[in-house]
């Protein structure tokens, strides 16, 4: 985002926080409110320019709003969109991915007023690397050309029973929005949940599964490295041969045979 849209980002993040200042079905209800709110700018293009305008003022945009959406949306979330596009935006687009970023940290919000953060963490983290390993499922997920409720419908049939509301929710909305890396729109969605838990994420390959003692001890060296909180998701990848390779940010940690083999392999030519 250009500077304009980071700080209208932040105004209505602002705004979503004073509003979230009740109970976990206040957030619960405001972020599936918002996730609608985008479908319909999605859908409406004149609607979403209209909202996005920086020629009209932003008490007039805010007044639009609330004559469309007025009466439709609980009032904690007509407060959140209200202060958003009274916001001048470097681009339409940028109104619309931030509302929805709103409407995933609400669930978020929800999930942790309920003690189950965490658990939405790791069960979106687990559908990510269930994706890659699944070419098929992911190009479905993925295809542009298909209908966004028949991707919905998908993921209800896949996860209905076997993860918690949140999470089925929150890959609800990340599919209908023709995504073409559903994978890594879910690695997001994972790593949004651990930042709102104040952690930071380590994704590590691994030559074979680490074990709980393994991972803790993983966890407590990147956090004496980083002085940081570290969650750490691994995934197995029989490639590397021996050892692991850890993602943190942009920061590479290739302590693989591999990544030694290939590393001597370039000493020598």
């Amino acid at each position: 985002m250009y500077a304009a849209s980071r700080e209208a980002s932040s105004r209505a993040r602002e705004a979503l926080s004073a509003a979230l200042a009740g109970s976990d079905t206040v957030a619960a209800t405001t972020g599936s409110e918002l996730f609608a709110v985008v479908a319909v700018l999605d859908d409406q293009r004149s609607l979403r320019v209209a909202l996005a305008d920086k020629s009209v003022a932003g008490s007039a945009r805010a007044e639009l709003a609330e004559r469309v959406f007025g009466g439709k949306i609980s009032a904690a979330t007509q407060a959140v969109l209200t202060t958003a596009v009274a916001e001048d935006w470097s681009r339409t687009g940028d109104l619309v991915d931030t509302l929805e970023l709103l409407g995933q940290e609400a669930l978020l919000r929800a999930a942790a007023d309920r003690g189950r953060l965490d658990v939405v963490e790791d069960e979106l983290f687990r559908l990510s690397r269930i994706v890659e390993a699944n070419p098929d499922l992911e190009q479905a997920l993925g295809d542009r050309g298909k209908a966004a409720q028949a991707k919905r419908d998908l993921i209800e049939r896949l996860l209905h029973g076997k993860v918690g509301d949140v999470t089925l929710e929150l890959t609800e909305q990340a599919v209908s929005r023709r995504r073409s890396d559903i994978g890594a729109a879910f690695d997001h969605l994972s790593d949004l949940a651990a930042s709102l838990r104040q952690q930071v994420v380590a994704h590590v390959r691994a030559a074979v599964d680490l074990n709980e003692q393994q991972r803790e001890q993983l966890a407590a060296s990147l956090q004496r490295l980083y002085d940081k909180q570290i969650t750490v998701h691994v995934q197995v990848d029989p490639s590397l041969l021996a050892g692991v390779v850890v993602h943190i940010g942009d920061d590479v940690i290739d302590g693989s045979a591999l990544g030694r083999l290939q590393r001597l392999r370039q000493s020598l030519t």
